[in-house]
């Protein structure tokens, strides 16, 4: 259960972004990204100080994209896993130069050639994010929904553990987790409901009863 936990998405629904963090991980999300594109780099860094907060040790904070604020976190003495990046971001091994060998990379690729490429970066990327799986809003420059017949055959044609992205929702997670994907990286369908933790548990709850591909093998 990897929460996606988006400024724009939240502010839009009216809720308070460190709370939507603190309700997920409460009811079973186990990785949390923070996003905040629209947000200048002194503001990012204090929205996901403010996250650090409520994490507890065992769930791993991410940044999207922004390497300055994974830094800046880490100058403050925050534990901060490290950052999921785009194809047009930062370049992995620089990402990775800079991050050091201890940090968590996760990389966007979504077409063959994007999967291949991220196998054999010198960066040694961690897992991929595949997606988007359904169209998207909360990505300005999202392409149109793969579906899961592909984001399943691109994330077991993909030696690196996957997840899937894009307009999740519970009916989605069988598939996915019986399809050989990591895990699933949902915004919209936690960060703007009525009760982030409910959301969390009907995700969740849904995945663990699916059988792993490898069960079924």
């Amino acid at each position: 259960m990897y929460l996606v936990a988006d400024h724009a998405v939240c502010q839009q629904a009216g809720v308070d972004l460190p709370g939507v963090v603190a309700r997920s991980v409460a009811a079973g999300a186990t990785v949390v990204q923070v996003r905040a594109k629209e947000l200048p780099g002194g503001a990012f860094t204090d929205l996901a100080a403010q996250v650090c907060a409520v994490l507890p040790p065992s769930v791993p904070l991410l940044i999207n994209d922004r390497i300055d604020v994974v830094l800046a976190l880490r100058r403050r003495g925050l534990a901060c896993a490290g950052a999921h990046v785009g194809q047009a971001d930062l370049d992995v091994r620089d990402v990775r130069a800079l991050l050091g060998d201890e940090a968590v990379i996760g990389l966007s690729a979504a077409s063959p050639q994007q999967l291949r490429a991220a196998h054999t970066s010198a960066a040694r990327i961690d897992y991929v994010g595949i997606g988007p799986l359904h169209s998207t809003r909360t990505k300005r420059d999202a392409p149109a929904g793969l579906g899961i017949d592909t984001v399943i055959e691109r994330a077991r044609g993909c030696t690196l553990p996957a997840v899937a992205i894009g307009g999740i929702t519970p009916a989605d997670m069988p598939a996915l987790r019986s399809g050989g994907l990591a895990g699933a990286a949902v915004v919209s369908y936690i960060c703007a409901s009525a009760d982030p933790g409910a959301a969390t548990e009907r995700l969740a709850a849904a995945w663990n009863a699916a059988p792993t591909w490898k069960q079924q093998r």
